[in-house]
């Protein structure tokens, strides 16, 4: 009979994890029993992915705002810290501003505007044209920028990030100002001691403010990439990718994670005989239309996966096949034609006319992607994501 249906995507439910526990054996429990009840068959090529958060929470990486207050303290000594380019959230940056705020005397707050670097906006870009600022040059103080905007609750969480960020500092017992930019080099009228908190482009500003005479430059993957007295810590990421357990614990991103994919790997093999990728993910790479918010806050989307998973789809577009190649062909000529083509399509199809259109991003942030959007960040309770057909194409 001939096959109807290609990817198929299902969120699985599974204990609720703690720290100690065996991720690997709890995932491969969780998609074998899923198998059984649900009836379905464990494949070659199929995909188990993980979430980033059920993996560090069986890892027990926590660590504490104390813990964050020591590495600061450690890093910048007494001096006044420039802390710049945060993204705005009460889940991925509060308790770590906390942390921060708690290690430090002052703190020159550097806001980028009109938005964070994932999108989360401060005011609407539309009206820094109203009012005539200019976003890559203007320099605001928070004074000025009340005077042009006033007071802006974020449109979902309703939280006015300016004040709720100050007033973290503040209740600390740290000094605060804040001013806005989106140059890199206006904090160097403040401070030459910075902490840059900006995920994707961090490597960027570090380097425009070594090169124009910073003294003291940390930016997030810095800080914890070793333990303080025994707390958790991520050597590559350091608190990027981090997000809050209480309100004085963050947890890290999870460490030492290509054992733990090639572990479950072994042991799925070892009882059904088939070659199952498994990656582990955390946010996806996609965007909000309307909140106009990026999910990309972790520094990847996947911080380890099996090899399977390496590269980029090679594939064709089916509607260009049929609207050119073989436009004067219909049913089932024309099925069997772009069948074809498909089973004898070239291995690289780099600039391929027949592959515009297709989505050009590897595999592992297109299936992290497809796994976060199954998955949410709320009470679904599937942190295992498993995936089949996703190899398949249009002749299987």
């Amino acid at each position: 009979m001939e096959r109807v249906v290609g990817t198929v995507v299902r969120g699985l439910r599974c204990p609720i994890i703690k720290q100690g526990d065996n991720i690997e054996e709890i995932v491969v429990h969780s998609v074998l029993d899923a198998a059984e009840k649900e009836g379905f068959q464990v494949q070659d090529k199929d995909i188990v992915t993980v979430t980033e958060s059920v993996v560090a929470r069986a890892q027990g990486n926590y660590a504490t705002t104390n813990d964050i207050a020591h590495d600061i303290r450690k890093k910048f000594g007494e001096e006044t810290i420039g802390v710049i380019f945060p993204i705005l959230s009460r889940n991925r940056f509060a308790v770590v501003l906390r942390g921060i705020a708690k290690g430090a005397k002052k703190i020159i707050l550097m806001l980028s505007y009109p938005s964070d670097e994932v999108g989360n906006h401060l005011v609407d870009i539309d009206v820094l044209d109203e009012k005539g600022v200019n976003p890559w040059t203007d320099v605001l103080t928070e004074e000025q920028f009340r005077t042009y905007f006033g007071h802006n609750p974020h449109p979902f969480t309703g939280i006015d990030y300016i004040d709720y960020y100050k007033n973290i500092i503040e209740e600390t017992g740290a000094k605060c100002e804040v001013i806005f930019s989106n140059n890199p080099k206006t904090i160097l009228d403040y401070t030459k001691n910075i902490l840059t908190c900006d995920i994707h482009t961090r490597l960027r500003t570090k380097k425009i403010l070594k090169a124009n005479g910073a003294e003291n430059v940390f930016s997030l993957d810095d800080i914890l990439n070793e333990s303080i007295n025994g707390s958790g810590f991520n050597e590559d990421f350091g608190l990027l990718g981090s997000n809050k357990s209480t309100e004085d614990t963050i947890k890290l991103f999870p460490r030492n994670c290509q054992p733990v994919v090639n572990k479950i790997q072994e042991l799925l093999n070892e009882k059904t005989g088939k070659q199952v990728e498994v990656m582990i993910y955390g946010d996806g790479a996609f965007k909000d239309p309307v909140g106009k918010i990026w999910e990309l806050a972790d520094p990847v989307v996947s911080p380890a996966y099996t090899t399977g998973l390496e590269g980029t789809p090679n594939e064709v577009k089916l509607k260009y096949l049929a609207d050119n190649n073989f436009a004067h062909l219909e049913g089932e000529e024309l099925k069997r034609a772009i069948s074809d083509y498909i089973s004898h399509k070239d291995e690289d199809l780099v600039g391929a006319m027949e592959s515009q259109g297709t989505t050009p991003r590897r595999l592992t942030d297109l299936i992290g992607s497809l796994s976060d959007l199954t998955s949410g960040s709320g009470d679904k309770g599937t942190p295992i994501i498993y995936i089949q057909g996703y190899f398949d194409n249009y002749t299987k």
